[in-house]
């Protein structure tokens, strides 16, 4: 494996011979940069996993410990920010 690179080279070989190894590895999270005749020619990586939902439990969690809001905070914001564009661009 190169120094430079963050992830282990396999040979176009070895992903042939060991394929269901190293596509238990990529589907667990690893990448692999696939080299053929010594030099690299692609890499192999897992997909992001998007997720849809957040279960209850979790949300539960997370929301004992996020920040308190303040309502009257917030609406001064929102204030502030729509103030900036009353100005009309063709008054002038």
């Amino acid at each position: 494996m190169d120094s430079m690179t963050a992830q282990p080279e396999i040979t176009q070989r070895d992903l042939r011979t060991r394929s269901k190894e190293i596509m238990d590895a990529v589907q667990g999270g690893q990448a692999f940069t696939v080299t053929r005749d010594g030099h690299r020619i692609g890499e192999l990586i897992p997909l992001r996993r998007r997720r849809h939902f957040v279960p209850r439990s979790e949300f539960a969690v997370m929301s004992r410990t996020a920040p308190d809001l303040s309502l009257d905070a917030f609406r001064a914001d929102q204030d502030i920010t729509a103030e900036q564009g009353l100005d009309d661009p063709y008054g002038r």
